[in-house]
Formats: structure tokens, C-alpha cells, sequence
């Protein structure tokens, strides 16, 4: 495949003024450096064998790329099966009436002391019936989310964030509210949405620690010595914890847990990505700035790399992973393969213009390389390979847009998410 150049405002602006956006340095922000490369095929089988119908990706194709992405990118989800419980520990109208706000903690095991998952959910309080709802995990506790006082602040491990209120890894009363902006739940309830959140350290605290905190307490208890190639990562262990929130979804009495969308910002956008592409359950996908790693072609180069990634959270991808540090050709897969395994589900894909670090352009590729599997399947794929205006979001089977500003989560994002949740959960 050939590189295709940007739109000329977008490409010159960043070339010149790559500081501008806080972009690491000593990277390529210029298309014109995008080297050549061939992606690899998505419907041709390992043996060579033509996929030409629904029942041959299903079958055939579909399997070998979910176990080449579990074997070189991201490794194997945890298959210890565990027994779940629940404990409602608050229920509350807020919002002025709007909202129904409960907190559940969700056990892995018998042990109430062992490990556990705090879920703070949001429905309509006038709904009648069950809602579709959004399911992401959330950077800093759930009582990040919402400056209402009475949220829990988490107990778990956070990073140190002076600004945020995080002090010697512990969350503290400056940290409440401070991702607010982040997850617009107002908007969400009105529009008639559920939104469930769970902090992602309390699933796997985000530092390398050989794999020995978290779930893995519980899903590796026998290990001895090096882990395998093709052990999971933090985000197959994150990813995890996302299908163990469906499992509670699914029979709650306020969320249809036939329409839940996944979401995810940046490395939990990579996680979002990875969950949908295990659990077919997940009727929608929302991947948001996810960059490389995540929605992102690794072939480019472009921003954030593979070796980059790696060399900085080496506890996120299998150790299989690294063997591509700068041999990216290499690798038996690319990230349009995982939205391919998406398919024929919604699935959509945000990028910021001032988010270069994540490679907008290799993340709408990826969506729209992914095109003849959705179309194989009944569904049509992005219509351009050419980045859409900014602010200008494509709805179709699948979804992206490119908006004005930076590596984030805005409500112009979410409008976006919710229109496109109209189309497919409702």
C-alpha cells in the first residue's frame, strides 16, 4: 500500500509546529516520511484460501487474526473462571432529579477482602424500562468522574498527580471531579443513556510489577518463573475486567445489557478496542484518541511507535510485542485487523487534530482498510481513505471523526458518540 498525504492545512501545520500540540519530540510528524508498506491481507487465510463469504471469516479468518493479535500484540485474556458477586453500596437521585446514581462493588471471589471492582452507575430516573448504556473505564476513580461528594473516592493505587490531588499514589478530596469534563453524564442521562465507569487500577494498577497485583493475583496464583510470549498485558487484563462488567450488566434490572457500547480514551481506547474484538457482546465500540497500539496503523511510523510503547509500558502488550520495535513489517497483523474483528458491530473511531502523537490519519486508515470485512458482512465501511473535514464526523455502519483541540475527551466527542448510539442501540 502507498502513503497517502494528508490534507495539505493539516499536514503543514503540524510539520512546522509539532511543539505546538506538546508532541514528544525526536518522532515523525511528517506524512512525507510515512515509509511504504504493504498491510497485511484480511481475507486470505493462513493456508491461502480466499475468504469469500460470511462463513469463511467467521470460521476461518476470524479465529487465526484474534490468535495472532493474542499471540504478538496484546496476549491471551485471563481464562480463569471466577464467581462474581455483588454489593449495592449506594443508591441516590442526583443531577436535580435526573439521574439515578448507584455504586456497586463487584467481587472477583468469596473473599469479601480479596479482589474487587468499584462500578459507578448512571441511568435515567424516569426510565420505565432497561437503557442501552456506555461501559468505559475511567484514569483517576470513579470519584473523579462527578464532583458529588458522595461518591467514594477510591482506595486503590493511582499515579501521583499533584494537580489532580493524587499524593503518594492515593487519591485524595482535591482529586473529586477532576475528569468531569471527560464524561459529560448529564448529557448521556438526557439523551436517554445509561453510563456505567469503573476506575482501571482496581482491575490492574498501571506499573510494572512483573504481573503479580491486580486480577493476576487470582488468575495467575500458581505462576512460577517468566511469564509466556503470549501472557496478557495490563490491557488484556483491563479488557477483561470490561467483559466481567457485562457479565453484571447483562442482568441488571436498569441497563439493557443486549445494548452496551464500550468506550475508551487513549490506552483504554486500545482496551476498548481489544475487549470488543474478544466479547461479541459489546453491540458497539467507541475507540477514542487510542493511537498506537490501538486504532492506529503501526506500519506508519507516524507519532507514538511500537518501540516507543514498548520501551515505556512494558507491562501493557505481551512480551511477544516486543520483538517488533522497530521492525514493525514484521508483525503478522496491523490495527485494521482488530477492527475487522469488530465486525459487522458498530464501531467507531475519534481523532483530534492536535493529537498527532497518536497518528489521526493511521487511525481513520485503520477503520477504513477494515472496510471489505464489513462489507463481506452486510455492512458498509468508511466511503474515503481521505481525512473528513475537522469537526465534520462520518455515521454510517461505521463512525469517525477528526475534531478541533487536543488529546482528550470533549462533549462535542460525546455528541458524536450519542448520535451514533441513536443509529445503533435504539
Amino acid at each position: 500500500m502507498r502513503r497517502m498525504l494528508l490534507p495539505v492545512f493539516i499536514m503543514l501545520f503540524v510539520v512546522a509546529c509539532p511543539s505546538t500540540f506538546g508532541q514528544p519530540q525526536g518522532f515523525n510528524y511528517d506524512e512525507a516520511k510515512v515509509p511504504d508498506f504493504e498491510l497485511p491481507s484480511l481475507l486470505t487465510s493462513a493456508s491461502g484460501k480466499k475468504i469469500a463469504s460470511a462463513a469463511d471469516w467467521n470460521n476461518i479468518r476470524r479465529p487465526e487474526i484474534l490468535k495472532l493479535f493474542q499471540e504478538h500484540v496484546f496476549g491471551r485474556l485471563p481464562d480463569r473462571e471466577v464467581q462474581l458477586s455483588v454489593e449495592e453500596r449506594s443508591r441516590q437521585t442526583v443531577h436535580d432529579g435526573l439521574t439515578l446514581r448507584r455504586e456497586l462493588r463487584i467481587f472477583f471471589t468469596e473473599d469479601r477482602n480479596g479482589p474487587a471492582m468499584d462500578m459507578l452507575v448512571y441511568t435515567p430516573a424516569a426510565a420505565k424500562s432497561a437503557v442501552p448504556c456506555f461501559l468505559g473505564l475511567n484514569f483517576h476513580g470513579n470519584h473523579s468522574v462527578d464532583p458529588d461528594p458522595a461518591i467514594a473516592i477510591t482506595k486503590s493505587w493511582v499515579r501521583n498527580d499533584s494537580k489532580r490531588g493524587n499524593v503518594n499514589n492515593r487519591a485524595t478530596e482535591a482529586s473529586r471531579g477532576k475528569s468531569a469534563s471527560r464524561w459529560a453524564a448529564r448529557m448521556i442521562v438526557k439523551k436517554g443513556y445509561g453510563l456505567a465507569t469503573i476506575y482501571y487500577g482496581d482491575i490492574d494498577p498501571d506499573f510494572h510489577d512483573e504481573f503479580k497485583n491486580g486480577i493476576h493475583a487470582i488468575t495467575e496464583p500458581d505462576r512460577e518463573g517468566d511469564r509466556a510470549s503470549d501472557a496478557g498485558g495490563s490491557i488484556s487484563a483491563w479488557s477483561w475486567g470490561l467483559s466481567r462488567a457485562l457479565d453484571i450488566l447483562i442482568v441488571d434490572r436498569f441497563v439493557d445489557g443486549e445494548r452496551v457500547a464500550v468506550f475508551g480514551h487513549s490506552r483504554l481506547g486500545k482496551t476498548s478496542l481489544w475487549a470488543g474484538a474478544n466479547d461479541p457482546r459489546f453491540r458497539m465500540v467507541i475507540s477514542n484518541n487510542s493511537g498506537c497500539g490501538g486504532a492506529a496503523l503501526s506500519r506508519r511510523r507516524f507519532g507514538e511507535t511500537v518501540k516507543r510503547i514498548n520501551t515505556s509500558f512494558p507491562h501493557w502488550f505481551c512480551l511477544k510485542h516486543r520483538e517488533y520495535n522497530d521492525n514493525e513489517d514484521a508483525m503478522p497483523v496491523d490495527h485494521h485487523m482488530l477492527m475487522a474483528l469488530i465486525a459487522p458491530r458498530a464501531v467507531y473511531v475519534a481523532s483530534a487534530v492536535g493529537d498527532q502523537w497518536a497518528d489521526p490519519r493511521g487511525e481513520m486508515l485503520s477503520l477504513y482498510h477494515a472496510g471489505p470485512v464489513f462489507e463481506l458482512l452486510g455492512r458498509k465501511g468508511l466511503p474515503s481513505n481521505q481525512l473528513p473535514e475537522l469537526d465534520n464526523p462520518v455515521h454510517a455502519d461505521v463512525g469517525y471523526h477528526i475534531r478541533t483541540g487536543k488529546h482528550d475527551v470533549t462533549d462535542f466527542d460525546w455528541a458524536q458518540y450519542l448520535k451514533f448510539a441513536d443509529l445503533h442501540l435504539k
